[in-house]
């Protein structure tokens, strides 16, 4: 029996081999098939270095080429890269196997349709629920991990299609790398000291060979793919997992340093000094080189970054743009209203001229391109952005998010409320936003004031409410 708790709100994610297995990969890819009732598809499969990952392959795309579907192998890639051929090779769809940041034993699914165009709960992830875990859609017995494929008795209740699929090796990376780099004139960066870390992760095969292509001097982490992420967990955005990075930074005296996570759609930022830079602060930055050169375009903001974003995006002339957090929900908002781009707290970087994904080595190239051309530090370029004090996002383990949702709007009724994302309240100097997280049990919550003691206050104020 398939676990119906392994469906989240943007992808399937659980523990292999208790909660995600073989079987249920099977049954997700004829389901995933199934789901787009058209014939001859054609779904590109990539996958991360975790232990389990060939092992999901195989099963999953068995049940693709059984479902009547080709897949379209591209081997070990990043997500970033899934998304790009999808899009740019004009594919009908795709999955990626990968659990992004998470610890070595969980996995998972990202499931996304022609254009890279990701197919959430609220856009299909439902209906391939239904479709794999209810008796009359599939019905199940045992999977034989020795032929790779259900028991003979096990079927799709519907009549299985008459054509079997075929899988079709495909080799991007090189093209990858050239869409990443037509942007820029990589003679005019200068020769920069960078120390990256992929944390034994997939990301260490494109970020090798895309150096290779500057005259940057390169120091790198964890390079070696292990799928048991020996060093520390893939999980860049949180400061502990930057403390190697940090360190050889200051021992190499190099101009900054460069995080990934587990399938490198998330990029985080140590400066000169070893300090990490607020992934805000790195969208502040970025959102006003943009702007330079594409005036009047809208910037979509995170609900919990910093007011700096909109401000500077209003001094550049551009019109920012509030929304809610989640890949799916970005991708969607910036495609409707043609956004140029996006940046996240946490390390994702959307542009529209990457098919609206995530779009990490652009913002990279970019900023070593400032750096060169202003010859200014990183700490340099992003200090005028450090207006406000931030806290970060401040986890609690909440049983009824409801009442707290409800006491704290009672309680700070006065300012002006926002309800797109959870909740945020804006005051004249200061606010605060408290939402559920989409992928873990906790409530997350954001504080910024114009000084660090009124944020410390609010911080102590909104801590007692929701924990009493």
């Amino acid at each position: 029996m398939v676990n119906p708790n392994i469906f989240r709100a943007y992808d399937i994610r659980g523990i292999y081999p208790e909660e995600l297995n073989e079987e249920a990969a099977y049954l997700i890819g004829r389901a995933f098939v199934k789901f787009f009732k058209k014939p001859r598809l054609k779904i590109v499969v990539g996958r991360d270095n975790r232990l389990s990952s060939p092992a999901l392959f195989k099963a999953l795309t068995k049940g693709i080429i059984d479902q009547g579907a080709d897949v379209i192998n591209i081997s070990l890639s990043t997500t970033p890269m899934h998304y790009f051929t999808v899009a740019h090779f004009k594919f009908d769809g795709g999955v990626m196997i990968t659990a992004s940041h998470n610890p070595p034993q969980y996995n998972g699914f990202k499931f996304v349709r022609e254009k890279a165009i990701p197919i959430s709960e609220k856009t299909g992830l439902k209906e391939i629920k239904k479709l794999t875990t209810r008796p009359g859609n599939i019905v199940k017995k045992d999977y034989n991990p020795r032929t790779g494929a259900p028991d003979s008795r096990e079927a799709l209740a519907s009549r299985p299609p008459t054509r079997q699929g075929k899988i079709i090796h495909k080799e991007v990376l090189k093209k990858y790398i050239a869409f990443n780099l037509k942007d820029f004139n990589l003679k005019k960066i200068k020769l920069l000291k960078i120390v990256i870390d992929t944390a034994n992760g997939v990301p260490g095969i494109v970020a090798s060979e895309i150096f290779k292509k500057t005259n940057c001097q390169i120091y790198h982490l964890f390079a070696k793919l292990d799928g048991s992420f020996p060093n520390h967990l893939p999980s860049p955005h949180e400061e502990k997992n930057l403390k190697s990075l940090k360190k050889e930074v200051l021992r190499k005296k190099a101009d900054l340093g460069i995080a990934f996570d587990g399938d490198g759609d998330r990029v985080i930022f140590v400066d000169e000094k070893g300090k990490m830079i607020p992934g805000d602060l790195i969208t502040a930055l970025l959102a006003s080189l943009i702007l330079k050169e594409n005036p009047g375009e809208k910037v979509l903001c995170d609900v919990r970054s910093s007011n700096i974003v909109r401000d500077v995006v209003k001094e550049m002339g551009g019109i920012p743009v509030t929304g809610r957090i989640g890949h799916s929900f970005i991708k969607e908002r910036m495609r409707r209203e043609n956004i140029i781009f996006q940046g996240e707290l946490n390390g994702h970087y959307y542009l529209r001229t990457y098919y609206f994904c995530e779009a990490p080595f652009f913002v990279i190239f970019k900023i070593l391109e400032e750096i060169s051309r202003n010859r200014k530090s990183i700490s340099e370029l992003v200090k005028p952005f450090q207006k406000y004090s931030h806290s970060g996002e401040i986890n609690f383990k909440v049983k009824n998010k409801k009442k707290v949702f409800k006491t704290l709007e009672d309680k700070f009724r006065g300012g002006e409320i926002l309800k797109i994302d959870g909740l945020r309240i804006d005051f004249p100097n200061w606010w605060f936003n408290v939402r559920p997280s989409h992928t873990e049990p906790l409530l997350r919550l954001v504080v910024e004031g114009r000084t660090k003691k009124l944020m410390e206050q609010k911080i102590k104020e909104i801590k007692s409410i929701i924990e009493n």
